[in-house]
């Protein structure tokens, strides 16, 4: 991969090392990305307003398989990849092969665990992970809009093939 802001996770925690010496808060925002749309743009804008920095953990293709079936990823890794690091307001990017993101975040200890807002302070996944190392949850990107799902499934039903 050549993107310049795509590291895997061990690099990526000492590229932030780096930053936090200098006093740079991070946030960190995942999810699998597989068709790109509005509400991702809103997510990844309203993330990056939470830090200095940020970061974001792509569900890899495996990943993506497991949780959403063997009809995922539609863009495969190293596409999602790229389009991902095309927004300006995205600083590194970084894959995950496990279902939820527990291990980036105990690797990278971001600030800020930012989730869109179809999640609660509650109901992230993760909050117990990002309590354990004093970070804190950070709802983003304004009301939901769509899912990706839904967006296939709207495809599917006009006939785009």
């Amino acid at each position: 991969m050549n993107s310049k802001k795509y590291y895997p996770l061990d690099e990526l925690k000492l590229e932030l090392d780096k930053h936090r010496k200098t006093g740079k808060t991070i946030a960190l925002a995942n999810g699998g990305f597989d068709l790109v749309h509005i509400g991702h743009s809103r997510y990844l804008a309203e993330a990056a307003k939470t830090a200095d920095i940020l970061v974001v953990a792509l569900n890899s293709d495996t990943s993506l398989k497991r949780l959403k079936g063997d009809h995922r990823a539609i863009i495969d890794q190293e596409g999602r990849i790229r389009i991902i690091s095309a927004f300006q307001c995205v600083d590194y990017v970084t894959t995950f092969d496990e279902g939820t993101v527990d291990r980036v975040l105990l690797t990278l200890k971001p600030d800020f665990h930012c989730k869109g807002s179809d999640y609660t302070p509650e109901t992230v996944p993760e909050r117990e992970t990002v309590k354990s190392y004093g970070g804190k949850i950070a709802i983003v990107g304004g009301e939901k809009v769509r899912s990706t799902s839904e967006i296939i499934k709207a495809i599917k039903e006009i006939g785009i093939s």
